[in-house]
């Protein structure tokens, strides 16, 4: 009986420790697993902390490279606000006009000043300020002032002004060609200067315009407000009765490299410092001159063939034009040569070489001419340029005409609105 008591007892023993076994074992399997489980997320986690430090580290970077950015700026806000301080009583902007209140006119430069005092002394919204800029604008020789465009463009947006800033003065750097204008501007037919659009400084970034269609010289007002408000435009039919005047004329062209272009809108040569001309005394630089077809100008309501404007500027800014008129004829030797040069397509002037050319090639002998009080014959139309029409035309064949790449590239004649047409 004890040995059987004995023996279920082992058995019993036995069962228990083979229970207590697989018990341990499975305990350990599922601890096997929780631990695999947090390494597995424990490197998940790391993987995680480093990609947060890397992307802390360059939000530092990046903020630091703000910080630095931004002080030079904070410098220049703080700079600004001592200049507005300075104004701000007014006296300065007094004293200024009363003293200019006394000149004929403004050369762009005075005019730009007022502006400028106008504008930190009474603020951008102020009438006279966007009144200032917007003479500025009237008077600046938009190819050769890009810095006077751009501050006047700048300023008149920011007083909500409807304007448009051309893309070298949104961008804050005007980029010089060797003139000293934009390099991207367009092309002034009445100022120095080379791209497509004449005055507008800035082929693809300025009002488009054209000789036809939408933007014909009908509708150069709806971006260009003094051609279609002005009331001393270009050009005139030329016709008695005149006024009788002795202003003399006397050029003084120089030989020079040849520097031609075809800006899009006529054929432009650009001259050399030293060409001048002179009227009653006072010199006036030679810029360039290009030609229209046909005229602009009429002589008792004819038109000629062509005319080649010559543009001048004197020290304090003035424009002058000389218009010599161009009658179908003889070939012309000045123009053969330039004919021979003709850019194959619109782009910047070109400087062939070992040619060079003298102005005086496209002068008649004769100097008489009409004289009057005008604007540019392209936008934006700014006034008070004074006009020579030559009375003696200058031949050109046929078919220099017919090589001329332009089809039509003339301003319609515009009102006379009382101004008195003078003759020598």
């Amino acid at each position: 009986m004890t040995r059987i008591i004995a023996e279920v007892v082992l058995v019993l023993a036995l069962i228990g420790a083979g229970f207590f076994g697989w018990t341990q074992q499975k305990s350990a399997g599922a601890s096997t697993g929780q631990l695999s489980e947090l390494t597995s997320q424990a490197k998940e986690a790391k993987e995680k902390l480093a990609a947060a430090e890397e992307e802390l580290a360059k939000a530092q970077g990046e903020a630091k490279a703000e910080a630095e950015a931004a002080a030079p700026l904070k410098t220049k806000a703080q700079e600004l606000d001592a200049v507005k301080g300075a104004f701000s009583g007014g006296e300065i902007l007094k004293d200024l006009e009363a003293n200019y209140s006394k000149q004929k006119g403004l050369s762009t430069e005075r005019q730009l000043g007022v502006a400028a005092v106008r504008l930190l002394t009474l603020g951008s919204k102020d009438p006279s300020t966007i009144a200032a800029f917007q003479k500025t604008l009237e008077l600046t020789d938009w190819k050769s002032r890009s810095k006077a465009v751009c501050a006047a463009q700048n300023a008149l947006a920011a007083a909500g002004e409807k304007v448009t800033v051309m893309s070298e003065c949104a961008d804050g750097n005007a980029a010089k060609d060797a003139h000293g204008a934009p390099a991207k501007a367009g092309a002034d037919d009445h100022g120095k200067g080379g791209g497509k659009d004449a005055h507008a400084a800035g082929a693809h970034a300025a009002p488009h315009w054209d000789y036809e269609g939408p933007m014909g010289p009908e509708n150069w007002g709806k971006e260009f407000p003094t051609c279609a408000k002005g009331k001393s435009q270009s050009p005139l039919d030329i016709k008695g009765p005149f006024e009788k005047v002795k202003v003399s004329i006397a050029t003084d062209y120089k030989n020079g490299p040849l520097k031609i272009l075809n800006n899009g809108h006529t054929i432009q040569v650009n001259v050399e410092p030293g060409s001048k001309v002179r009227i009653d005394g006072i010199p006036y630089e030679l810029l360039q001159f290009h030609f229209h077809k046909p005229s602009e100008e009429l002589i008792d309501g004819k038109l000629a063939t062509m005319v080649i404007h010559f543009v001048h500027k004197n020290a304090t800014g003035q424009l002058a034009v000389i218009g010599v008129m161009l009658k179908e004829g003889n070939e012309n030797p000045g123009i053969k040569t330039l004919w021979a040069n003709l850019p194959a397509k619109e782009g910047p002037e070109v400087m062939p070489e070992n040619v060079s050319f003298n102005p005086n090639n496209l002068l008649p002998r004769e100097m008489d001419f009409y004289s009057y009080e005008g604007s540019l014959t392209t936008p934006p139309c700014t006034e008070k340029v004074k006009f020579f029409i030559l009375k003696s035309q200058v031949n050109i064949a046929r078919e220099q005409v017919g090589a001329f790449p332009f089809k039509k590239n003339a301003r319609p004649v515009q009102p006379l609105n009382e101004r008195v047409i003078q003759s020598n």
